[in-house]
């Protein structure tokens, strides 16, 4: 599953019974936490009146929707508070007149640069950031009847993707939250986690916790037990003891592209004992690359060459190459960086 889109708004069942089941869950399990997600009409006394009925859960915390990218966000609520970072302030604020709880604010990528509202939650005096949430998208049309895919009668609307595929928007935007000195707030990350790497990914870029949706779906609840494993094997092969110890140890080494060493420069080395001459590699550079690898021989006895005046090591020929291993890439020490 490279991910899923998501036309459907929140759900149908009535707030009675959505509170009374966080209670009873609570009631269940009080070791475990429980974080409400809530999402009103941007008025003031929506809020305390929605707060007002939560805070006696027992629940630990509220996560604020300020991220759903469709549905509601035509209604006012959801994305069209985390675009407007006054918005994402005003009702925070709100928000954190009655909270007897920790507040974490959601907010949408869908957005140009994801710090402003992520400021404004800090000035409003959340506890949290949470993010992201889904992007807005469509994910193709029925070829025979021109319906957008999904469609309700032959309709169809824009929707959130999730899933695997918005992993990398995650962790640029986690990290540009997590890196500024103007939030300074724990985040909480989401987009695309499946396996105790992609957490330990958003770790390592400054998230203190992480959430897991699209693949729970996926593969069900045993997933969280697969996450634990293997981040605690991990966490031992490097002699930590807690993934605190993980947070934002990679935020150092991110920096403009302006401070990268120009000089640097890679070069492909292809392993002609494990080339299964499938040319994958030969097309991609030449369609599109740097023209860097050439047949030599003749038929039946053609192997591929790698021209080292022309390789730039944009890795786009181990990208696609099916065997693992077979190209490599080795630094080319002082070289000048080739135009």
């Amino acid at each position: 599953m490279v991910g899923i889109n998501n036309i459907e708004l929140i759900s149908d069942r009535p707030t009675e019974v959505n509170i009374a089941e966080i209670a009873e869950v609570k009631r269940r399990y009080p070791n475990h936490a429980v974080v409400i997600s809530l999402m009103v009409e941007a008025k003031r006394e929506a809020w305390h009146e929605i707060l007002a009925r939560c805070n006696d859960t027992g629940a630990d915390g509220y996560e604020l929707n300020f991220g759903c990218p469709h549905g509601m966000s035509e209604r006012g609520m959801g994305a069209a508070v985390g675009q407007v970072p006054d918005y994402c302030q005003m009702i925070t604020e709100w928000v954190m007149e009655k909270a007897e709880m920790p507040v974490l604010v959601k907010l949408t990528p869908n957005i140009t640069d994801i710090r402003y509202p992520a400021r404004a939650a800090r000035a409003a005096g959340a506890d949290g950031i949470a993010l992201i949430n889904t992007i807005s998208s469509l994910i193709g049309v029925n070829l025979d009847t021109w319906a957008p895919m999904p469609d309700v009668r032959g309709r169809g609307s824009h929707g959130g993707d999730a899933g695997p595929a918005v992993k990398p928007i995650a962790l640029n935007m986690v990290s540009q939250v997590a890196a500024d000195p103007e939030v300074g707030l724990p985040v909480s990350g989401i987009g695309g986690i499946e396996t105790w790497r992609d957490a330990v990914d958003f770790l390592l870029l400054g998230a203190t916790t992480v959430q897991v949706g699209t693949s729970v779906m996926h593969y069900g609840f045993r997933l969280a037990d697969d996450l634990v494993d293997g981040l605690s094997t991990y966490l031992r092969s490097k002699g930590l003891h807690s993934p605190s110890e993980l947070v934002g140890k990679a935020l150092p080494m991110i920096g403009d592209w302006g401070q990268l060493d120009q000089e640097f420069r890679l070069l492909a080395k292809i392993d002609q004992e494990r080339c299964i001459h499938c040319n994958l590699c030969y097309a991609a550079c030449n369609d599109g690359a740097h023209q860097a690898i050439r047949f030599e021989g003749s038929n039946g006895t053609s192997h591929l060459v790698v021209e080292d005046d022309y390789c730039v090591g944009c890795r786009l020929c181990q990208y696609v190459c099916p065997v693992e291993g077979c190209i490599t890439f080795e630094e080319l020490e002082g070289a000048a960086a080739i135009h």
